[in-house]
């Protein structure tokens, strides 16, 4: 945790690397939104296995007399003025190794879904920004140029995927060192993100149309049977979202809303939910709430319009002096382990599940506006105190939010001991659990359903990075240690 009197900034992200690059643009007069963007791109170097400007995501915006606003970037269904073709398009099989389960998740061009990632950075920088661009990618440019430190949670994570990542000669580059593999304590680099940053930085890259971006990414997916279109980047639009709004206790909690189901689920729990009071009980309470949320009519109603991506994220919160509140989330699936040639743009694969696809690989129609377990939020204070969190964890971003909200909200937490507390999880097994709890949490939860206790936190349960501004314009920054969370604090 680290703390700012008034007149500071605060940045809490998922590596120290991305951290200091959100500090890096602060100091140079950036605001939250300039940080979060500039960090996010140093992050698809540091967290190279979940970020990418190849996928998407989300950014939820608080700027003091304003009401919250949130911009979906998120991926779109490609095949828009595709004609037809006998070319099999490649995808690939990769069974990724859990422990104690595995996944079968399909890569290769064939999985890629258009990317909105590019088109958020601009369209968030233009409503928003204060810097030029050249200033907001610098600290990126720097470390795709110098390295970033593989931290030992990412290398945990990269060897989990690191199949998907050796797919391609060029995707594996971006996770290797002269030596080979990259390990923990290695440095990362990326000179050809460094370089596409640069053109982005001096204007040469102004949609997703521009030459620089479009050209090498169409040019792949014709000679692969990709999927992605000249009329899919040239349709895809951001999108300017009303928040979802729960009152609880006093506080405000803002969510992702549709068709991105995260905060859907948090939402309906919360509405669902009695007073925690931090017994047994109410814990049990909390995991009925949940799986009741998540099995919900609404909920099924978002799955079955609309095809749902579930896998690797990753999250940065940032507060600047002026009081504007960011919390971002943005993700590239597994990754399709294919790279964008000559800009070190890893791809996404968010394509390549089985489930998001119930009619067949490749039968969804062009267009469609994917949903998401992502759930950047912003919570509000009786006294003011402005918050801004989110987190990765795949499936585990519903419950990791929900206990977090629920130990600031009911249990009058500060957002250090939420973060920290022991989180839990139900799942089609049982429930999940970190060690910590009552030992008759579990005892009452085993009456119902099976029940798994790991020996540790662990990252399963996701990283909420969070960042607090008190009325005073004192401010709070903390990072999940359960995915070498970073908190900084930028002196005004």
């Amino acid at each position: 945790m680290a703390q700012g009197p008034p007149g500071c900034a605060a940045v809490a992200a998922g590596s120290r690397d991305t951290a200091l690059a959100a500090a890096a643009v602060l100091r140079s007069g950036g605001n939250a939104v300039d940080a979060a963007l500039g960090a996010t791109l140093a992050a698809c170097v540091s967290e190279v296995v979940f970020t990418s400007l190849g996928g998407g995501g989300f950014l939820m915006v608080n700027v003091p007399g304003t009401a919250t606003q949130v911009l979906d970037f998120f991926v779109n269904t490609p095949g828009l003025g595709a004609g037809d073709s006998d070319a099999v398009p490649e995808f690939t099989p990769v069974t990724v190794r859990y422990p104690g389960t595995e996944q079968v998740f399909h890569v290769g061009p064939g999985s890629v879904a258009v990317p909105g990632a590019l088109a958020g950075f601009l369209f968030a920088h233009r409503e928003y920004g204060r810097l030029d661009l050249a200033d907001i990618v610098a600290p990126a440019v720097a470390l795709a140029r110098n390295g970033a430190v593989l931290e030992p949670v990412q290398a945990v994570v990269l060897d989990l995927v690191r199949e998907i990542m050796s797919l391609t000669e060029e995707c594996a580059r971006l996770i290797s060192t002269p030596r080979g593999h990259a390990v923990a304590g290695d440095m990362l680099h990326n000179e050809d993100f460094g370089r596409f940053l640069r053109r982005l930085g001096e204007g040469e890259v102004t949609d997703m149309l521009s030459v620089p971006f479009a050209d090498p990414l169409l040019d792949l997916m014709t000679h692969t049977a990709g999927h992605v279109t000249r009329e899919d980047l040239a349709a895809y639009e951001v999108i300017r979202r009303e928040p979802l709004r729960v009152r609880r206790n006093g506080y405000l909690v803002e969510l992702n809303p549709p068709p991105a189901f995260g905060g859907v689920i948090v939402a309906e729990a919360l509405e669902q939910l009695g007073a925690v009071d931090g017994s047994p009980e109410s814990w049990a309470a909390a995991v009925a709430a949940l799986r009741a949320a998540t099995e919900s009519g609404r909920v099924s109603d978002l799955a079955a319009g609309t095809p749902q991506v579930k896998q690797g994220t990753t999250h940065i919160s940032v507060v600047d002096a002026d009081g504007m509140v960011v919390s971002m989330t943005t993700s590239n699936g597994a990754g399709s382990g294919v790279v964008q040639p000559g800009t070190g743009i890893h791809l996404n694969n968010m394509l390549g599940e089985e489930d998001l696809n119930p009619g067949g690989f490749h039968s969804l129609p062009p267009g469609i506006r994917m949903g998401s377990m992502m759930a950047p939020i912003m919570v509000t204070a009786p006294d003011g105190t402005v918050t801004g969190m989110g987190t990765g964890g795949s499936e585990r971003i519903r419950s990791a939010l929900l206990v977090t909200v629920l130990r600031m909200v009911d249990l009058a937490e500060g957002s250090a001991s939420a973060i920290a507390g022991p989180r839990l999880h139900p799942d089609d097994v049982g429930v999940q659990l970190e060690p910590g709890w009552d030992p008759a949490v579990p005892d009452l939860l085993r009456e119902r359903e099976p029940v798994n206790i790991w020996p540790a936190p662990n990252l399963f349960y996701g990283g909420v990075h969070a960042v607090s501004r008190r009325p005073d314009g004192s401010v709070v920054a903390v990072g999940d240690s359960r995915r070498s969370g970073a908190a900084v604090v930028v002196p005004g």
